[in-house]
């Protein structure tokens, strides 16, 4: 067998499921031929008479699927410090919102910025998380709320997927606020109506919604999955976040994706989502920025066997993160999750969120995106912070 690169003498997480924890294999190799995982085992068990264009030797360090940040806004306009201020001063994310705060002011600057400066300001966040090692992420749209504006957020997206080496999900969540200039059935037909047009141009994997209060209503909701559902698109949904709307059991009734947030999740939830299969992505970041103290149910995400998935939520308002990182430390201190669960939350769990059952894992035939550290145990990916010991990235076999 000949290979083109092999990595080897390295410690490998493969995060089989197969294999118990994080699958780990000590004194392990992974090769790659035409940019696709070839072996990943034992050194002891290559094949014999295999050779490689390139051989790389590891001295012992760990090699984890490349990481995937699989729920970000990294595509908008402007920033939104100043509600930050305000929050400082006792403001609450909904009084906030209420008083034309809060998303809306995304959606002007986003309406005000061409493609061109959208794709500028995001390759600046996306580069942070690329030298953590992450080579997936999902964008969302939401920030447009016209046809216009959401197609140019998702065209910008899609560029950034050319702009730089990285797996690029894109999700349109049109129904994400409702805008000033229209009322609220006539803006859900229209959101309904740019489905259509959005999957036939190739701009939308998925269709999410903000499912609260202060956004829309589960029959609201109910109404953009369906239309989701008719084109052809999976869904996911923004769930219990600051109330429970039982988002998460609508999720599942759509067999969605993912239920993401889920603060307010109840067991009942949790349960519909397990019978589902949707995976719930946490979002540490946005708990802490916003104060909450309401814990997601993981308790019961675990009773149930819901997979768990975690993300930056990277936003210019609620979760301005772009450490995928610090994300992961959040997720132990805040959230209490084992290491086990957050490194699988940013790989394997994270993959299944999107549905991209060909990354997530070290498994002969899956991509070959591979991060490599220079730890002595995995659990210091997630103890330390403002840390980074990427020693490379690799997608599709090819090293940044």
């Amino acid at each position: 067998m000949r290979y083109d690169t092999i990595w080897l003498d390295a410690r490998l997480a493969t995060l089989d499921p197969a294999r118990p924890g994080l699958g780990v294999i000590e004194h392990g190799a992974v090769a790659v031929a035409d940019g696709r995982i070839a072996f990943a085992g034992p050194i002891a068990d290559l094949p014999s008479g295999w050779d490689a264009r390139e051989r790389i030797t590891l001295d012992g360090r760990w090699i984890t699927p490349g990481l995937i940040d699989c729920h970000t806004h990294i595509v908008h306009g402007g920033d939104r410090a100043a509600e930050f201020e305000m929050r400082l001063a006792g403001k609450s994310y909904e009084e906030i919102a209420r008083a034309g705060g809060g998303i809306l002011s995304t959606v002007r600057a986003t309406r005000n910025a061409s493609e061109d400066q959208l794709v500028a300001s995001a390759l600046a966040r996306l580069d942070r998380l690329l030298a953590e090692g992450v080579t997936t992420i999902e964008v969302k749209s939401g920030y447009g709320l016209n046809a216009d504006s959401e197609t140019k957020m998702l065209r910008a997206a899609r560029r950034l997927g050319r702009e730089r080496n990285v797996g690029v999900a894109t999700t349109f969540l049109g129904a994400h606020a409702l805008p000033p200039d229209t009322g609220r059935a006539a803006y859900i037909d229209a959101v309904c109506a740019m489905i259509p047009a959005l999957k036939a141009e190739g701009l939308a994997d998925a269709v999410d919604a903000f499912g609260e209060t202060i956004a829309f209503s589960p029959e609201e909701v109910a109404k953009v999955f369906t239309a989701a559902r008719a084109a052809g698109l999976p869904v996911k949904l923004h769930a219990d976040q600051l109330s429970n709307q039982h988002g998460a059991a609508l999720a599942a009734r759509f067999d969605a994706l993912s239920a993401d947030h889920l603060e307010y999740t109840d067991d009942d939830g949790a349960a519909a989502m397990a019978g589902a299969g949707t995976v719930a992505v946490l979002l540490p970041g946005a708990y802490y920025v916003l104060r909450e103290t309401k814990l997601p149910p993981i308790d019961a995400l675990r009773r149930h066997k819901v997979p768990i998935a975690l993300a930056t939520d990277c936003n210019p308002g609620t979760a301005p993160v772009t450490s995928l990182l610090m994300i992961m430390n959040m997720a132990a201190t805040l959230f209490r999750l084992t290491i086990d669960e957050i490194v699988a939350g940013v790989t394997r769990e994270a993959a299944r969120a999107l549905r991209h059952a060909d990354i997530g894992t070290l498994e002969a035939g899956k991509q070959c995106d591979l991060a490599i550290w220079d730890i002595e145990r995995p659990a210091e990916l997630v103890y330390r912070i403002g840390f980074n010991p990427l020693y490379a990235r690799v997608r599709r076999g090819a090293t940044d």
